[in-house]
Order: C-alpha cells, then structure tokens, then sequence
C-alpha cells in the first residue's frame, strides 16, 4: 500500500457557483496545478467567500497545506474572516501560506517604516492616529516637498495618495493637490485639513498611514521583484502612471500604465537588484521583522522605484511596497518554483 501524495489545497475568491464549478484546469492558476503535479503533490481548487466558509474550513483542514490568493480588499469584503479560518486551519498543524500573522508583518504598508533603516528605505513616518497625523503631517508638507501617504492594507492603489502642497497658507487653508495611486483617479486641488479629514477612516482597526517622500524617477517604471521564499524566481518591469501627475494641456483623462514586461531571474539588467535581494535585504528584513524562514511566503513580490543614483552614476532602488496576499500574474518560471518550494517544505515539516 502507497502512501497518498500531500494534498494542497489553492485558495482564491468567488461565489457559489465558481465553487461548484471549478476544475484544476479552468481558472487562472492552472499553471501552478500542473507544476504541484508534476513534483508529486494533489493539487484542489478551494475557492472561498464568506457565504460558505464553514465549507472552505472543512475541506482546509482536511489538505496537508494550503495556498491563498486573495486581495485585502475587493469589492467591499476584507479578508476578516478568511484570516481567522486560515489561522485555525495553521493551529491544526497545516502549512499555510502566506500565513496572516506573516501578512501582517510583511504585507502591510508598515513594513517600510520598520525597515526604513535598510538599504531599501527612505525617510519614512508612520501615524498611528488622526491626532498624530494632524499635528505631524502639516509641517512635513510645508517644509519637505511632495510626499506619498499610503494606508496600511489594501491594493490596487486604494488609499495610497500623492499629496503636493500648491500654495502658500491663505486664510488659515492650506491648498494641496491629491491624486490616488487607483486606476483611473485624476488630480484633485483641496483644502489639506479636508483631505486630513477624508484619511481618518484609514486609523480604523488598529489602522496606520505611512508617510514617505515622493520619487521623481517614478516615470522611468517600477520593478517587481518575484520571490519565492528567499529565492528571486523573476522580475517584472512596468511604466506605472499611478501618481504621475498627466502634463499640461492633457486634460483629465487618467494616464494609462504600460504593460508589465516579465523577465527571467537570470535577466542582466537586474542582477545587482537580485544579489542585494537574496543575500542582503531578505535576511535583514526577515530578522528585523523576526520572520523564520519556514514562514516565507511561497510567492511574495518586493516592488521598487529608481532612487536618486549613487557618486558612480548606478541606480538606487527604493522599496514602495510588498505584496504578499495575492502575488499574480507572475513570471513563467515561478509556478515550477512555487511548486518546488512547497514540495521541499512540506518534506521538511514531514521530518
């Protein structure tokens, strides 16, 4: 009699119906089904929503790991609730990635103020109330120059703004212009204290805003950093428009951002990026944050902007996020590779 191989359950958002329908083979993930196959693991779908998570419990706590793609926010729902049933799937002794308490540590805004002191980082604040970001924010946009605020968790550009100051105290208001790193967001002139006001709700939960200076190398693209564990397993490269602001005379019409160009891990141009990722920045991070290394997430990506450039005339990176919730698309090579680290740790946590 054969041992069964290790069943991984893979976890993403939809409704009943998706549920009821799903095959390894129909959905997005399909890429990463095949390569869990191929190195001997039982790949499922376990499609999830707050409807019938009593569901996805059951079925998690019957896998011997579990796999999640799913945003912070979509359409209104948190990961509230699929965060306490994944920590009760983990206290059962299955492996969980990404974990929510890794989440927390890395996949947060606040990971930029906790390592601001690396090699990544710039002069970052942190808020932890509206009383703080009141009495600290103003004389840091009067005297500093355009800085980025964003809220602690979400995505796609939700909460993460670019605020600019565009004229001088009149009458007790100072005038800024916002403009929202989210699709199709366009420049707006406000009065700073109104907009203070319109960020309050990010202090909710035990919410933070994170404050750091704008980038003026922003239109030259943003690098993502594919990592699979402690391992770059790509990169992706984009000409955002999130926070450029559209030149004069363009209208309003929001800039559309170019397509993100995938690249191999190998790819010349990235190699000072991936030494200083896999031997230098990922060990720092993870000791200054007290993550071990079974913790890593399976797939989690670090994006980065061009910082000023250095007395040689070589580039500077400057983190302005980690995505670790729901990392895709992702580059060709990493479902292999998402497949052969989950395989090697669940042989490490059979020993």
């Amino acid at each position: 009699m054969t041992n069964a191989p290790p069943r991984v359950a893979i976890v993403w958002r939809g409704d009943r119906q998706a549920r009821r329908a799903v095959t390894p083979q129909n959905n997005r993930f399909h890429r990463i089904f095949e390569e869990l196959a191929a190195v001997g693991l039982a790949p499922e779908p376990a499609v999830f929503d707050e409807e019938f998570a009593d569901d996805v419990l059951e079925q998690l706590l019957a896998v011997d790991a579990v796999l999640v793609w799913v945003n912070p926010l979509d359409d209104g729902k948190t990961r509230k609730i699929l965060d306490a049933l994944l920590r009760q799937v983990a206290e059962a002794g299955r492996f969980v990635s990404a974990h929510p308490d890794v989440i927390l540590k890395m996949g947060v805004k606040e990971v930029l103020y906790e390592t601001r002191h690396m090699g990544w980082g710039v002069d970052t604040r942190l808020y932890r109330t509206a009383a703080d970001f009141r009495q600290a924010f103003v004389p840091m946009i009067l005297a500093a120059g355009p800085r980025v605020l964003k809220q602690n968790r979400g995505n796609g550009g939700q909460g993460i703004w670019k605020v600019e100051l565009v004229g001088a105290p009149a009458g007790g208001a100072t005038s800024i212009s916002v403009l929202e790193a989210k699709s199709g967001s366009a420049p707006e002139a406000i009065h700073l204290s109104n907009f203070m006001s319109r960020c309050e709700s990010y202090f909710t939960e035990g919410g933070c805003i994170v404050d750091q200076p704008f980038q003026s190398r922003l239109p030259e693209g943003m690098i993502r950093c594919y990592m699979s564990g402690s391992r770059v397993v790509g990169f992706g490269q984009q000409l955002v428009k999130a926070l450029v602001t559209p030149p004069s005379g363009a209208g309003r019409e929001p800039l559309q951002p170019g397509p993100r160009i995938m690249h191999p891990a190998s790819a010349e141009p990235f190699q000072t990026l991936r030494a200083r990722m896999e031997s230098e920045w990922t060990p720092e991070m993870m000791s200054t944050l007290g993550i071990e290394a079974a913790s890593l997430p399976i797939i989690w990506d670090a994006d980065f902007l061009y910082g000023p450039s250095d007395a040689s005339g070589n580039d500077s990176y400057v983190l302005c996020e980690i995505n670790v919730s729901s990392v895709f698309a992702i580059p060709d090579e990493a479902p292999a590779e998402i497949a052969r680290a989950m395989a090697s740790r669940l042989r490490q946590s059979a020993m």
